[in-house]
């Protein structure tokens, strides 16, 4: 049974660092491409960073470049988002999203484009 589950989230003040972890069990980490979503109330779901299955291409939102990093370590089916200098309007859910299917450039930040989610964590970021 394919499960997601992510972890690593809280309350943090503006300019602080979280890692969020993504456990990935039933399948193989390493054939999927991994995304990180994220949902602010009243806000639709939005792509934050995401991975091919090599780890060979990465994508981010212009709205965390430079501030996150998303990587995977398939042996041990993790993928992880290191978030750093956060400010308040990265307040949201986060979700870590998997799928097998190849993905283009311009699809690969796209919600609908992703088959398998995790329950998401929340993070805070307030002072």
């Amino acid at each position: 049974q394919l499960q997601l589950v992510e972890s690593g989230g809280g309350l943090v003040q503006p300019g602080g660092s979280l890692r969020l972890s993504c456990a990935a069990s039933g399948f193989p980490l390493d054939y999927y491409s991994i995304g990180w979503f994220r949902q602010a109330p009243g806000k639709e779901r939005e792509g934050v960073s995401c991975s091919t299955s090599t780890g060979g291409s990465i994508n981010y939102a212009d709205s965390v470049k430079g501030r996150f990093t998303i990587s995977k370590d398939n042996a041990k089916g993790m993928v992880y988002l290191q978030m750093n200098s956060l400010k308040p309007e990265d307040t949201a859910v986060y979700y870590c999203a998997a799928t097998p299917d190849p993905l283009t450039v311009d699809q690969r930040m796209s919600v609908r484009r992703y088959d398998y989610w995790g329950h998401g964590t929340q993070v805070t970021v307030s002072s």
